[in-house]
């Protein structure tokens, strides 16, 4: 065993005199290497990001949630026969959660797009969802100030507004937007709380961090007309268990409802997050196929340079293979020596390449999307680094380790 770890420590100083001796050559030699550790690396730490953003999105939602609705999320149905459904009203909801003995809460909402202005500070598009008390029931919604409005605000139809964390951020940079006054289609409103960040970019213009949320019958008096425009249902299982019972109840009270024959398709979708999520995993499935292809097309290329490498270094240096074998050194150690090497090229190019990963990384978090290098992609990196130094070093060694001596020193 000494002499095992002797051979590879010797081995291990002629590499590194060896890489030292061909610098620029071993640094082009690397640059495949740390085009792949970089891309695995980087795209592990995204779709890591996209994960737990979209999964903070859903929970700040609520996983148990249903949503009755006029449109499908997800569908095969011709486009045109639903947009032809009759929308669902407020009435429709009133008789809804008359009716319903499962869920432990429910909400109307109906969204409009407006202007939202805080006097020189204005977001153009802004999703306004009108809803009642009951909607945060319907959530996992947190305040970083204030509350949700109340019954009588909503029953009364009341100019406030709850905020969500990136409005908040944008119109009052400095902070203070509690009891503060803003603009919404012209309409004056006092804001009354809050949202915490909670939303996820997944969600795109439905991130409840880019909302504003007021009384829906404020939105009927300055916004829409109360038979324009479809009402959303939002219906919050006791639990995820109790969630296909929950639909099947759902779908029964709005078929009772709606006047619907036993013969009549539903004009209604009962949607559910399950459909948002495969879908979701179906794009981040093939976001990954192609960064694994990608990732490693650029080892392949990689280890293909390093052996080619690998192979002018044995051919280069092959009297001093020669001198070696005769003076007593075995094949293992000839073997070690030439997998050495390659190995410390390609763990030089796995570092290189983790470090641009991480530096990255930082950019993408502060920019993008929350994305932190965590431990896996630690992991990936020294793997890939390892198998592609042994993949790379083996024929080269190999066939150094099998030269003979004579041979090798008549070389010239």
């Amino acid at each position: 065993m000494r002499e095992f770890f002797y051979e590879l420590k010797e081995g291990f100083l002629i590499s590194l005199r060896a890489i030292r001796a061909n610098k620029y050559r071993a640094a082009l030699t690397t640059l495949g290497i740390v085009i792949g550790i970089w891309a695995v690396v980087l795209i592990t730490t995204a779709i890591n990001g996209i994960d737990g953003a979209f999964q903070r999105g859903i929970s700040a939602l609520g996983a148990d949630n249903l949503y009755i609705d006029k449109w499908a999320w997800f569908t095969d149905e011709a486009w045109w026969k639903i947009r032809n459904r009759r929308n669902l009203t407020i009435e429709d909801y009133y008789q809804f959660k008359e009716q319903a003995q499962l869920p432990v809460a429910t909400a109307p909402t109906i969204l409009t797009q407006q202007v939202v202005k805080n006097q020189d500070k204005s977001l153009e598009n802004t999703l306004i969802t009108g809803t009642t008390q009951e909607y945060v029931e319907t959530t996992n919604f947190t305040f970083s100030e204030g509350r949700f409005f109340n019954e009588v605000e909503s029953n009364s139809g009341r100019n406030i507004v709850v905020i969500g964390n990136t409005v908040s951020q944008n119109l009052f940079p400095a902070g203070g937007a509690i009891n503060r006054s803003i603009k919404i289609g012209g309409q004056n409103f006092r804001i009354v709380g809050v949202l915490a960040e909670q939303g996820s970019f997944m969600l795109g213009p439905f991130n409840p961090d880019n909302q504003v949320y007021i009384p829906i019958k404020t939105v009927f008096k300055y916004f829409q007309n109360r038979n324009n425009g479809s009402v959303t249902i939002n219906v919050r299982a006791a639990n995820t268990q109790m969630i296909p019972d929950t639909r099947d109840e759902a779908a029964g009270i709005m078929r009772r409802i709606r006047g619907l024959k036993y013969s009549e398709e539903n004009d209604f979708t009962v949607n559910q997050q399950e459909a948002l999520t495969q879908q979701y995993k179906q794009t981040v499935g093939i976001i990954q196929i192609v960064g694994l292809f990608i990732t490693a097309l650029a080892l392949f290329v990689g280890i293909v340079g390093i052996t080619n490498i690998m192979f002018v270094s044995v051919r280069e240096r092959t009297k001093e293979i020669g001198v070696r074998k005769a003076i007593g050194a075995k094949r293992r150690t000839i073997l070690m020596q030439f997998m050495v090497e390659a190995f410390l090229i390609c763990l030089i190019g796995g570092i290189i390449g983790f470090i641009l990963a991480y530096i990255s990384s930082e950019i993408i978090n502060r920019r993008v999307l929350p994305a932190t290098v965590q431990m896996n992609s630690v992991i990936i990196a020294v793997v890939l680094s390892t198998l592609s130094g042994i993949l790379s070093g083996f024929f080269p060694a190999y066939k150094a380790s099998k030269m003979d001596p004579v041979e090798a020193l008549r070389y010239e």
